[in-house]
C-alpha cells in the first residue's frame, strides 16, 4: 500500500480550487477516471468540508500544534473510515484499496487521503505539514526534505519570495543611500516680528 500516495492526495484536495463540480472533477487523476464520472453535486460540499479540516491539520503541524493536528485527523478517521479491501484482476496487480467496494467517491477519495495523511503524521511527525511561506500561495505540501527545513511549496515559489526579499533590500539600501535635501532653515528675518 503506498501511503505517501494516499497523503499526496490529501495534499492535492486542500490545494484544489473547488467552486463547482467541474472543480472537483478535475481533482481526479486519469487512472481515477472512475471517480471523475461517479462523482455528483452532493459530493463538492463534503469535498470542501473535508478540505477545510485538512487545511486546519496541516496549519496544526506548521504551526507545532501537534496534538491539535492528532485530534482533527482522528475525528477524520471516524468520519472516513477505513475498509480495507484487495483490489486488481490478476495475481501480478493485486493492491489495496482503503475503502470497501461500492462506496461513494467522497468516503473513498476522503478514506484514502485521511488514512495517507495519518500515516505521514506517524512516521514523520507533524512537523512535515507545510504551508507555503510566500504569502500570495497558501497551498499546502508534505516536507520531504533530509532535514525538515523546506519552507515553499514549490520552487516557483520560493523563487518568487526571494526575487522578492531581493529587491525589497536593494529598494531599501538604495532609500539609505540617497542624499538628504536640505531643509529650510529659520533665518533672523524671518524670526522678526512683523508690526
Amino acid at each position: 500500500m503506498n501511503f505517501d500516495a494516499y497523503a499526496r492526495t490529501g495534499v492535492d484536495l486542500v490545494n484544489a480550487r473547488l467552486d463547482d463540480l467541474d472543480d472537483l472533477r478535475a481533482l481526479f487523476p486519469d487512472d481515477n477516471a472512475w471517480m471523475r464520472d461517479e462523482v455528483a453535486d452532493r459530493d463538492v460540499a463534503i469535498f470542501r468540508r473535508a478540505q477545510k479540516r485538512l487545511r486546519d491539520v496541516f496549519e496544526y503541524g506548521t504551526s507545532g500544534r501537534d496534538a491539535q493536528a492528532v485530534t482533527e485527523l482522528n475525528a477524520l478517521l471516524e468520519a472516513f473510515p477505513v475498509q480495507p479491501r484487495i483490489s486488481g484482476h490478476d495475481s501480478s496487480d493485486w493492491h489495496m484499496h482503503v475503502t470497501s467496494r461500492g462506496a461513494s467517491v467522497s468516503a473513498e477519495y476522503l478514506a484514502g487521503a485521511v488514512w495517507g495523511l495519518s500515516v505521514w503524521l506517524c512516521e514523520y511527525g507533524s512537523a512535515r505539514f507545510g504551508v507555503c511561506a510566500d504569502e500570495r500561495c497558501g497551498n499546502v505540501y508534505l516536507d520531504t526534505s533530509s532535514n525538515c527545513c523546506r519552507r515553499f511549496c514549490s520552487e516557483r515559489c520560493a523563487t518568487r519570495s526571494h526575487v522578492a526579499a531581493h529587491r525589497a533590500r536593494k529598494r531599501a539600501a538604495i532609500g539609505e543611500q540617497l542624499p538628504v535635501a536640505p531643509q529650510p532653515t529659520a533665518t533672523t528675518e524671518s524670526l522678526t516680528p512683523v508690526s
